[in-house]
């Protein structure tokens, strides 16, 4: 494609010789890699494009609109072929467009360290802490089941833990609810955001009184709270001085989150819903956030994270990056490499992987007593085996059956 070319020539003959996605479900959630050959045999590298709940939109965008922008440029031009990407789209952001994005620019960055001989994390800066630390999930059906699983993470080694409790109804986020738990009502499996106000404050005094002041707690909304409600909340957990509180109020409702994170004695987490590299800027710049919480290919990759995270960092904003089983190992590497070069750093959330994503993504980073590492390996030091991902093909509309079941007991959706 020659309009796609710069007015410059690369310095050496390598060029990007294909550009494509492949899909892979080993944990039943369907994730999504961009793999970008060279001409360089053997030279390749491998970007997270992992929007589950329309990868299909993804795989589309990555093999008919970016492949055809990069296939014959230098893969080191990275810059410039992100730029490109996203202006060529005019109606540019969004998730669908910023993961294919992702895809290409992370794949990039890979090539970049596999030539430098070099992880990642090196081209950033390198190291600013020895290891990140990371947070884990614990949740169940009712509080004792709830804590006794975060005891067991305490005594592997986690010293930060988000709780989930469950409850009545099956719109819960993150625990399982219980069937029929309002009955008489149009829709009695629905979840009601008043018993949720009741609840997750017990959640949080039983863990305090059970669990010590010595780990650091969390607690998901999942935007489910009016701005009012959510200052109630965080005012009503203040007593349990958690870590953060995440994601209080839906992405369509940021323009209020200033006043929240004001009115809040707990610290606001937010950024994984955003889907643009100016959004995630708009929260810092606005003061909406304490920690910000980016889904980072939803943003376009690497390229625009590193920026936003310096951004961060000069505003005294922290880190505390999305990555839970909806993300790609390869993701979890981008990520890493961003947490261990930034001062700005202050959580990352963390997800175990089965051993059927080992399986086909060799390198997978692994949790040791609370902590991840990024590898020493040229690149980001994870790999694909194609023919293991071909085994675990995904199922298309699993989220969409449960966000239609997200509703109030009175039939109203829900934000699930």
């Amino acid at each position: 494609m020659p309009e796609a070319a710069p007015p410059w020539t690369g310095r050496d003959r390598l060029r990007i010789t294909a550009v494509r996605a492949i899909v892979t479900a080993p944990e039943g959630i369907p994730l999504v890699v961009v793999r970008v050959d060279t001409s360089e045999d053997g030279l390749y590298g491998l970007g997270c494009a992992t929007f589950t709940q329309r990868f299909a939109a993804v795989v589309a965008a990555v093999t008919e609109h970016v492949a055809p922008l990069a296939i014959g440029r230098h893969p080191a031009d990275i810059e410039d072929l992100t730029r490109l990407v996203h202006y060529s789209s005019y109606w540019r952001g969004g998730p669908v467009l910023n993961n294919a994005l992702s895809g290409l620019d992370q794949a990039l960055w890979d090539i970049a360290g596999k030539r430098a001989g070099m992880p990642v994390h090196e081209l950033l800066g390198g190291r600013s802490r020895a290891g990140v630390e990371v947070y884990t999930h614990a949740s169940g059906p009712s509080i004792d089941a709830t804590l006794a699983q975060a005891e067991q993470q305490i005594a592997a080694g986690y010293r930060n833990i988000r709780l989930q409790v469950g409850g009545k109804g099956l719109g819960t986020y993150g625990a399982p609810g219980t069937r029929n738990g309002y009955p008489g009502t149009p829709h009695p499996d629905g979840w009601d955001p008043e018993e949720y106000l009741r609840t997750v404050p017990r959640l949080f005094e039983a863990a305090r009184e059970r669990l010590g002041d010595s780990v650091n707690l969390m607690h998901d909304v999942h935007s489910r709270l009016t701005p009012k409600q959510a200052i109630v909340l965080a005012r009503a957990l203040e007593p349990y001085h958690l870590a953060f509180l995440e994601d209080v109020i839906a992405p369509e409702f940021y323009d209020r989150l200033p006043e929240v994170r004001a009115a809040s004695p707990v610290p606001i987490a937010v950024g994984e819903q955003v889907g643009s590299v100016t959004g995630a800027a708009r929260l810092i710049r606005t003061g909406a956030v304490d920690l910000l919480r980016l889904h980072t290919s939803a943003i376009g990759g690497l390229t625009p994270t590193r920026k936003v995270v310096a951004m961060a960092e000069l505003s005294g904003v922290r880190t505390a990056f999305h990555s839970p089983g909806d993300i790609t190992p390869v993701g979890v590497a981008a990520n890493l490499a961003v947490d261990i070069s930034t001062p700005a750093f202050g959580y990352q959330e963390s997800h175990e992987y089965n051993d059927a994503t080992h399986e086909v993504f060799p390198g997978t980073p692994v949790v040791s007593s609370g902590y991840l590492h990024p590898s020493d390996q040229p690149g980001w030091g994870v790999d694909l085996d194609e023919r293991a991902a071909a085994g675990f093909p995904p199922t298309y509309q699993l989220f969409e059956r449960w966000a239609a079941q997200v509703r109030k007991p009175d039939g109203g959706l829900e934000a699930p």
